[in-house]
């Protein structure tokens, strides 16, 4: 008998079935192909109760805790992509606040070059006033100096007049005239010539 034959009869033994008809061999030392494949009703028996013996311990000691190891990096991976989602939308919360941000910074630059604008614009009217009014005051007092020139030159001529006809008078008449109320006469005259229509107008 071959080693397949003696193992199948050591099971037999084992589980108290009657041993099967001795496989025939075939010449040569083979073992004949029908009595290997015939059903054997012990060894079925056998092979199911292992293979439920196996099914309950890999169900008890395997598969849980190879279910909850899965269950936990499920729920790792889950957690993961929530804990990325979340800072996904805060990374985009904080985009759109920079940007708020930004446009209104530059709505402030805008508005502070437009006020420095406006107040630049006041600044150069209020100097261009200044300017004029101070323009007109120095013309102002320009013509009063002028005036007042013109008029000290006007007396000035008209002492030097008076001085000129008194001593002209004085050398026609051969005497000199010196009273006051020759004196008067001559300036009275002579306003009469500067006055509108007289002789020096």
């Amino acid at each position: 008998m071959g080693a397949i034959g003696t193992g199948v009869a050591v099971r037999h033994a084992a589980a108290g079935v009657p041993p099967a008809p001795a496989v025939q061999e075939a010449g040569h030392g083979e073992v004949a192909w029908d009595a290997l494949f015939a059903p054997d009703l012990g060894l079925a028996v056998w092979t199911l109760l292992t293979f439920l013996t196996l099914l309950f311990i890999l169900g008890k000691y395997a598969w849980g805790p190879l279910l909850g190891a899965l269950d936990a990096r499920a729920k790792r991976i889950q957690g993961d992509i929530d804990e990325a989602k979340r800072r996904r939308e805060e990374a985009e919360a904080l985009v759109a606040e920079c940007r708020e941000q930004l446009a209104d910074g530059r709505r402030r630059a805008q508005a502070l070059v437009a006020e420095a604008r406006e107040a630049a614009e006041e600044l150069r009217r209020e100097l261009e006033v200044g300017a004029r009014e101070e323009s007109r005051a120095i013309l102002a007092g320009a013509r009063r100096e002028i005036e007042r020139e013109r008029d000290a030159a006007v007396e000035a001529v008209r002492r030097e007049a008076v001085e000129v006809a008194i001593a002209a008078a004085s050398r026609l008449l051969e005497e000199r005239l010196d009273g006051d109320s020759d004196r008067k006469l001559v300036m009275d005259y002579i306003d009469d010539l500067a006055r509108p229509g007289g002789a020096w107008t």
